[in-house]
């Protein structure tokens, strides 16, 4: 059984290695744990956590070794695998899922992003240097003129680029009225 399947949850610790032939690898766990409004008890209940193995190749995999840590709540698409096994004491099925897309659920938090420089730009079709091609004149305003991330005060973040309380430091300028962004 392959299909596509989309996942919300938190991850263990990411684990990354690199094979003989250079291809990148990255594999974690993802708790997915529906929740349900009880209205006769008049509040949220847990229900059953359902947990998956994923896996992330080549630059999918570097990207989210250098962006994902132990307890982020992400979202996770890609192919689910059932997989049945069996030892000599019991047996089972795992649910595995090779990822097409991981990223970070903002519904919980904030991130920043950072573009693949010169690796997201080799293939435009039109030749430029733009992964999505170059904008006719009179679209929205070139990348140039979006408003730069304003830089960290010294001292306020872990090494992992989150400030002292754990959470993603806010680096973000702000727009000013009237603007497009």
């Amino acid at each position: 059984m392959s299909e596509t399947i989309t996942v919300v949850g938190n991850i263990t610790e990411p684990e990354f290695k690199i094979t003989p032939n250079g291809v990148e690898i990255l594999n974690f766990r993802i708790a997915s744990t529906q929740r349900r409004y009880d209205r006769e008890e008049e509040k949220w209940t847990d229900g059953a956590t359902s947990w998956y193995s994923v896996s992330a190749f080549r630059r999918l995999a570097a990207h989210a070794h250098r962006s994902l840590r132990k307890g982020d709540r992400v979202m996770v698409t890609g192919r689910l695998r059932l997989r049945d096994w069996e030892t000599p004491v019991k047996k089972g099925v795992t649910a595995e899922i090779d990822a097409d897309a991981v990223g970070h659920d903002l519904l919980w938090g904030t991130t920043t992003f950072h573009r693949d420089g010169a690796q997201g730009r080799q293939n435009a079709p039109d030749g430029s240097s733009s992964p999505w091609g170059t904008a006719a004149a009179g679209d929205e305003a070139p990348v140039s003129a979006w408003p730069a991330a304003a830089p960290a005060s010294e001292g306020d973040q872990d090494d992992d680029g989150r400030d002292g309380a754990g959470e993603a430091a806010d680096q973000r300028e702000p727009v000013e009225a009237g603007s497009p962004f």
